[in-house]
């Protein structure tokens, strides 16, 4: 059997719509609310931060949405996207499980990120909106949205957090290549950053405060959109090329996964790859696990409290019901900077309530050495987010030698590693701490929740 099966699907067998999972869910998830009345916060809303096109994919109510044409130009650079057998890791591990991957980092910037980036540009310039700001953690998502805005001719601001800045500084210089201006957060630029930085010089960051200082440059100017790379129902919705391509490529190869695993921070990876599947559990036509695989030091998911909160650290957002942190917690600097959010998305939350996905948490030590065992055997560097759900295949596929189980386990590879090799580095000299859960931090955010629960 060949190890990639990407010639199987030519690109005109690449996705033309986006799959939306909110009709065919037992019930929908709760709205978004007003933090002032407390009421469903309606579209309009959201049009001084948003293009009404992805507005209204925001509340759709549609199964499937048509990709633009000019989307789609762009994504055949990279798409289909290969789907793998790690069989050398199998080996390695003496299991009879077999394991397959679905690897984006084949795209330009070496993520799943431009699988929204590129639509959401796209619907900012139809409508004549010249500048995007957001925010990136490990810089994957900033590095994309420059890539998007060059192809669109839209300029690009990015607040970058302060830990992932140092860390990851090919991260910046990626972005800047593709044109965009990159800050370090909390920055001098906005009054949310200095605000933070007066509490504390030194304040690592984090996604919460960076979403914040994005959105107030971009509230302050007419001519100027924020764009937010996972969470939101819009940018799970474009990444669900990942999992309609994986579900065709298994089908050739006359496979059916019984464990999905991928890492979640925001949670826009692990829908985009799962989503698919769960449309094709919930009709009863298979029967997977999915599974979510978060870090122990910022674990929403397993750690989390389901009510509504802000989406950032401000409190510039509507209120989203979603299993959250606090929006004040802020993470330990662990090497996942894409991982550093204090609340997952809230579709994702939702239907990990209705019981129709699991979650687990793990500590950074034990992802690193999945993560270069997986590098070892199958050649290929994978980004410290991606090797939370690798892992989780890896402790699923040593069960499996025990048991002798031949179970088939499909992972996303959300990622390479290659502008990260800073925290290989951190690994492999012995310098990398495991950061566990921070009860004492969390309790004190929770404590600043808006009442909305």
């Amino acid at each position: 059997m060949a190890k990639t099966i990407k010639t199987l699907l030519s690109e005109e067998r690449m996705p033309t719509h986006w799959y939306n999972v909110i009709p065919d869910l037992p019930s929908p998830p709760p709205p978004p609310l007003h933090p002032a009345t407390m009421e469903p916060v309606g579209p309009d809303a959201l049009t001084p931060l948003f293009p009404m096109g992805l507005i209204l994919q925001e509340v759709s109510g549609e199964s499937y949405i048509d990709i633009p044409e000019p989307v789609q130009d762009v994504y055949r650079l990279w798409r289909p996207t290969p789907l793998m057998r790690a069989r050398r890791l199998e080996k390695a591990l003496g299991t009879p499980a077999r394991i397959y991957y679905k690897y984006e980092g084949a795209s330009p910037v070496g993520s799943h990120k431009p699988n929204t980036a590129v639509p959401q540009v796209f619907f900012n310039a139809e409508e004549g909106v010249r500048k995007l700001t957001t925010e990136t953690g490990a810089g994957q998502w900033g590095a994309a949205l420059a890539f998007a805005c060059s192809a669109f001719a839209v300029e690009c601001e990015v607040w970058q957090v302060r830990a992932s800045y140092d860390q990851k500084p090919y991260r910046r210089l990626m972005m800047e290549v593709f044109g965009a201006e990159v800050h370090p957060s909390p920055s001098n630029v906005t009054e949310t950053g200095q605000k933070y930085l007066e509490q504390d010089p030194d304040n690592p960051g984090s996604l919460g405060i960076a979403i914040s200082e994005a959105i107030e440059v971009a509230a302050g100017d007419a001519n100027t959109h924020y764009s937010l790379g996972s969470v939101l129902n819009h940018v799970l919705l474009h990444q669900t090329v990942i999992g309609q391509e994986a579900l065709e490529q298994m089908a050739v190869l006359g496979e059916e996964p019984d464990l999905i695993v991928g890492c979640t921070g925001g949670g826009s990876n692990f829908a985009g790859l799962s989503m698919p599947f769960l449309r094709e559990k919930m009709a009863g036509r298979m029967s997977p696990e999915i599974r979510c695989v978060e870090p122990s030091a910022c674990p929403s998911f397993t750690k989390g409290v389901y009510t509504y909160d802000f989406g950032d650290a401000a409190g510039f957002t509507p209120l989203l019901k979603m299993r959250t942190l606090g929006h004040s917690f802020v993470p330990d600097p662990i090497h996942s900077g894409g991982l550093r959010y204090h609340g997952m998305s809230p579709l994702l939350s939702h239907i990990y309530e209705l019981g129709l996905i699991t979650a687990e948490a793990k500590l950074q030590s034990e992802c690193f050495e999945a993560g270069i065992l997986f590098a070892r055997c199958e050649g290929i560097v994978p980004a410290p987010e991606p090797t939370h759900a690798i892992a989780a295949a890896v402790a699923e596929a040593r069960r499996c030698a025990e048991t002798g189980e031949e179970k088939v386990i499909l992972t996303a590879m959300c990622g390479h590693g290659l502008l990260d090799l800073s925290a290989f580095d951190s690994y492999l000299s012995g310098e990398l701490s495991d950061y566990g859960f921070p009860e004492e931090k969390v309790q004190a955010a929770l404590e600043g929740l808006p009442g909305a629960g």
